[in-house]
C-alpha cells in the first residue's frame, strides 16, 4: 500500500472517529488516536511527536468533559444517583433496541430518547414521597438535565476530535507523494 493511500486512509478513519465522538456507539477517541499512532509508527513518529503529545491530551479531556457535562446537566436538574443510573441503563437499553418502540426506529433514536425515559423512571421511582404531580414534573426535569448536559458533552468532545484532527493534519501537511 502506498503511503498517500494510507495517509488518506487514516484522515478517514479518524473523520470517523470525529463522527464517534459524538455518536454513542461510534468508536470515536480511540479510532482517532490509533490511526495516528499508525501513521506514527510508519513515519518513524518523525515530526509528530508533539503534536501526537498534544492530541492524546485533547482526547484524554474529551473523554472527562464528556463525563462532567452529564454530571453538570444531573446536578444542575436536580437529578438523584436514580436518576443517573435510569439515564445509563436507558442509554443502554435505547441502543441495543430493547425498548419496545426502539426495535422499529433504531439504536439512533434509543440513544437520544432512551437515556430520557431512563432518568425519568429512574427519579420518578426516588422521588415516591412527592404529589404525582410534582414527581412527575422533578422526574421529568431530571431527565431533561441529564440528556441536556449529556448532549453539550456530546458537542464539546465531537469539537475536541476536529481539534485533534486539524492537528494532525497541520503537522503532517503535505502527505507524503502530493508533491506541494
Amino acid at each position: 500500500m502506498s503511503i498517500t493511500i494510507l495517509y488518506w486512509l487514516l484522515i478517514f478513519v479518524m473523520l470517523v472517529g470525529v463522527v464517534g465522538a459524538v455518536v454513542p456507539g461510534i468508536p470515536g477517541p480511540s479510532l482517532i488516536l490509533a490511526a495516528i499512532l499508525v501513521w506514527g509508527v510508519t513515519q518513524g513518529f518523525s515530526g509528530i511527536t508533539w503534536p501526537l503529545i498534544a492530541i492524546f491530551v485533547i482526547l484524554i479531556l474529551s473523554a472527562g468533559i464528556e463525563l462532567l457535562a452529564s454530571y453538570w446537566g444531573a446536578k444542575r436538574a436536580g437529578a438523584s444517583k436514580w436518576g443517573q443510573w435510569g439515564a445509563i441503563i436507558g442509554l443502554v437499553l435505547g441502543f441495543f433496541g430493547l425498548l419496545p418502540a426502539f426495535l422499529v426506529a433504531g439504536p439512533l433514536l434509543g440513544i437520544l430518547v432512551g437515556p430520557l425515559l431512563g432518568a425519568f423512571i429512574g427519579e420518578f421511582l426516588y422521588r415516591r414521597e412527592l404529589p404525582l404531580k410534582e414527581r412527575t414534573k422533578v422526574a421529568f426535569k431530571a431527565g431533561l438535565g441529564i440528556v441536556v448536559g449529556s448532549l453539550i458533552g456530546n458537542l464539546i468532545e465531537g469539537l475536541l476530535a476536529i481539534a485533534a484532527v486539524a492537528i494532525f493534519v497541520w503537522a503532517t501537511w503535505p502527505p507524503p507523494g502530493l508533491g506541494i
